[in-house]
């Protein structure tokens, strides 16, 4: 891979937000489904079921919707919007009780990290192939998604390993098991809200709209590198 790619700040600068941006996403399904089997007794289909909502959204602004706001507000201002309803999701799934209803203290997260995503991802899409030149578009594209599993996985392992050592911390101090399973869960969530915030706050300092990109480089081969 041609290192200059990253020469590109709206190429290095979408990669950092999305592999900071995943970490949160990939906990909430992964741990989100274990609190609500674990704690909540769902079956596996009622987690299913639970988290449509998510996709449904995710799906519907993705395919319908973001493409729109992003040629009539811009790409970075949609990421903005997608990254906040994503930090304040996840700021509410880790206050969910060990009697949560669903309604009250899951749809909405759900809902919230629908957009966030169905928003965010096609705008950091736009924004790191803005940066590319034509010839390295397949590149920055491959990139993204490269970014995508590894920050995912990352996040998640640590994301884990945090849950894990909070829950064991609150057993040891007398909670009980679901208590201190949901203990380990919020630390998890807002962790990757946290994250979700730097990554916010690298897309408002670091990453450039492609129209003002190109108008201050007087559009060379990497339009907008730092």
């Amino acid at each position: 891979m041609p290192l200059r790619l990253f020469r590109s700040r709206n190429v290095s600068g979408a990669n950092v937000v999305m592999g900071l941006l995943v970490v949160g996403f990939f906990g909430m399904f992964f741990l989100g489904a274990l609190y609500l089997q674990g704690i909540l007794g769902y079956s596996p289909f009622e987690v299913g079921l639970a988290f449509l909502p998510s996709c449904v959204v995710m799906g519907t602004l993705s395919l319908g919707y973001a493409e729109k706001l992003i040629m009539g507000i811009g790409a970075k201002a949609t990421l903005v919007a997608g990254l906040g309803f994503a930090a304040v999701g996840l700021l509410l799934f880790s206050r969910a009780p060990v009697d949560a209803n669903y309604l009250v203290d899951i749809a909405p997260v759900q809902l919230l990290l629908g957009a966030g995503a169905g928003l965010s991802f096609p705008a950091l899409m736009t924004l790191a192939m803005s940066g590319a030149t034509p010839s390295d578009a397949g590149l920055a594209s491959g990139l993204v998604n490269t970014t995508v599993q590894v920050g995912g996985a990352v996040g998640l392992a640590v994301l884990a390993t945090l849950a894990t050592s909070r829950t064991e911390g609150l057993r040891a101090d007398g909670e009980s098991v679901a208590a201190a399973l949901n203990g380990g869960y919020h630390l998890a969530y807002l962790v990757g809200a946290a994250l979700t915030v730097v990554a916010l706050v690298v897309a408002v300092v670091v990453l450039r709209s492609p129209a003002r990109a190109e108008a201050s480089a007087g559009e060379p081969a990497y339009a907008d590198a730092a």
